[in-house]
């Protein structure tokens, strides 16, 4: 179809909703590589315009897999109607199955409307494709006429014919008499505008119109050639958007309950020590009977002692510890070993149930992995994070040292006011440093750990410089004012390189989050057309080099943007 006939299509059809009765709903089904419902039906008609408005005429002609969409869309219950607006050309099946594959999805095609007892219109185009026979059968095996749309006068003719014919239904409701079945010819004498009328029809008293399934898959055309008809479970209907979201809010509140209920666990035994270690700085509170916190229970103890078990013999454990560490998150391995089991299994229920109606393995398959990575991404965040601030605060710890060094105190008192005065993470990591020394290490080493607690570069040339000043003697605090002095002009110029740099790591951030974010919208928007990437075989070798190609893309744009100072 031109994009003068699809122009032609659109006002005919704005006229034809006005002409149907009001509680008469109204699909779409389009067609064009693949098909599917853009519509289901409905009442709203505002809808229906906006997708017929939204059509564009290009690529193949799936009108056979069209059709018996629109079948099985419509259901079972109270009259159902297809007006279709095609050539009769079929251009996909030809390709997929050459003359005998057409001839069948014909066939299923036609046997779905028999079947189906559904009722066809045909507004039938000129094309180079055309098939007037096929667009006859269709019109025959549902009842229906052919109008051929030559001009937009004929095309306005034709759904008005449809919708008179919509307008003129009745409903009539028999009660079947006891004992009668099978196919029965059915007489109704009535009258109607005064006149008399007389209709028959064969009825099939054993059985109701059955939904056609078909063996092959059936997805929905991106960018159609037109429809006729009705629609799929693919409603945004708002239970449909609210179902997710209430089963989603379920699973949080499940969630927090489970932390909740882990939460004594989650500040247990290491917690408990550090507290000890660091009621040794100045301004802390000492734990007592009132404050502790209630016992963990048998079970949570029991997963977590499990988990301790599991992470003891791993080499990863030592690194995830030292993250811990560094986000200042109280937790031990076990316990961290739990919490990402919980979140594994939360991630893995989450999104079986949201895609229930679609694919739910593949629900399951994406939460899992989500639950299995998002917790190790979030602790590198705030480990990172946390020890960018520590970064930024130290040379005015520094300078804060050295002011105090100049006005007469020892080191160690000078330590002690930076535990007092300077801002987090530096006064924390600092007062534990103190504690280190009053239980008998020497100041270097305590602050080479809190250097090597905190992955500082700076605290190390820091430490280093107070290491040497303490061997060879001199001016400490000219020392460390020089320090302070070359880390403040480091990060002026790595600030100024990040700077220069945004642009790219923008375009960078950008470039990942396209694919996901338009193949997020794209399993909303039209699930059967995207579900082709997992459900056939060129669909998952295009998915795997698709992913390898990201991933890829991500450690290379990550190189570029990524520049040490």
């Amino acid at each position: 179809m031109e994009a003068s006939g699809i122009a032609t299509v659109r006002t005919a059809v704005q006229d034809f909703l006005v002409a149907v009765p009001k509680d008469v709903k109204v699909g779409v089904v389009s067609f064009a590589s693949t098909s599917g419902v853009d519509v289901p039906p409905t009442v709203d008609r505002v809808v229906v315009q906006r997708a017929v408005d939204g059509l564009r005429s290009r690529g193949e002609t799936a009108l056979y897999k069209g059709v018996q969409d629109a079948v099985k869309a419509l259901g079972t219950v109270g009259e159902r109607s297809i007006v279709l607006l095609s050539d009769g050309g079929d251009t996909v099946e030809a390709l997929k199955g050459g003359s005998a594959g057409e001839a069948a999805q014909l066939k299923a095609a036609i046997t779905a409307l028999t079947r189906g007892k559904v009722r066809v219109e045909v507004v039938a185009f000129k094309s180079p494709e055309a098939n007037g026979g096929v667009l006859q059968r269709f019109a025959t095996a549902g009842g229906g006429s052919v109008a051929t749309a030559e001009n937009r006068a004929a095309v306005t003719a034709a759904f008005d014919a449809a919708a008179r014919t919509l307008e003129s239904q009745v409903a009539i409701t028999a009660r079947r008499p006891p004992g009668l079945t099978g196919m029965q010819t059915m007489v109704v004498n009535g009258v109607a505008s005064g006149a008399p009328f007389t209709a028959t029809a064969t009825l099939d008293l054993g059985a109701e119109a059955p939904i056609v399934e078909t063996t092959e898959e059936t997805t929905a055309a991106p960018v159609p050639t037109l429809a006729g008809s009705a629609g799929t479970p693919k409603a945004t209907s708002p239970s449909r958007i609210f179902l997710p979201l209430a089963i989603l809010l379920l699973f949080l509140g499940v969630f927090v309950l489970v932390v909740v209920a882990f939460a004594p666990v989650f500040r247990s035994k290491r917690k408990a020590r550090v507290s000890t270690i660091e009621a040794y700085g100045y301004g802390r509170v000492r734990p007592n009977g009132k404050n502790a916190k209630a016992a963990p229970s048998a079970i949570s103890q029991s997963l977590v002692d499990m988990g301790e078990q599991i992470m003891s013999g791993r080499e990863s454990t030592s690194r995830t510890m030292a993250l811990l560490d560094r986000a200042d998150l109280p937790w031990r391995a076990g316990e961290w070993f739990v919490l990402r089991v919980l979140a594994v299994l939360v991630g893995g229920l989450v999104g079986y149930v949201l895609l229930i109606p679609r694919t739910p393995w593949v629900g399951l398959f994406m939460g899992v992995v989500a639950g299995f990575l998002l917790p190790a991404l979030i602790l590198r965040f705030l480990a990172r994070r946390r020890a960018r601030k520590f970064e930024f605060v130290l040379p005015d710890v520094l300078m804060l040292t050295a002011t105090s060094l100049a006005s007469g105190f020892s080191l160690l008192q000078a330590l002690d006011a930076v535990a007092r005065d300077a801002p987090e993470p530096c006064a924390k990591e600092f007062s534990r440093a103190l504690a280190e020394t009053r239980i008998g290490a020497d100041v270097s080493d305590a602050l080479e750990h809190t250097a090597d607690r905190m992955d500082s570069d700076n605290m190390r040339w820091a430490t280093m410089a107070i290491r040497i000043q303490r061997e060879v003697g001199g001016n400490l605090a000219d020392t460390l004012r020089t320090t302070a002095a070359t880390l403040r002009e480091r990060e002026g110029l790595r600030r100024h390189v990040r700077a220069l740099s945004a642009e790219g790591r923008l375009s960078a951030y950008i470039l990942i989050a396209l694919p996901i974010g338009v193949l997020l919208f794209s399993m909303w928007s039209n699930y059967e057309y995207v579900s082709l990437l997992w459900t056939t075989l060129y669909g998952l070798l295009m998915s795997v080099m698709g992913v390898l190609a990201m991933i890829a893309g991500i450690f290379w744009m990550r190189n570029v943007v990524k520049i040490e100072v």
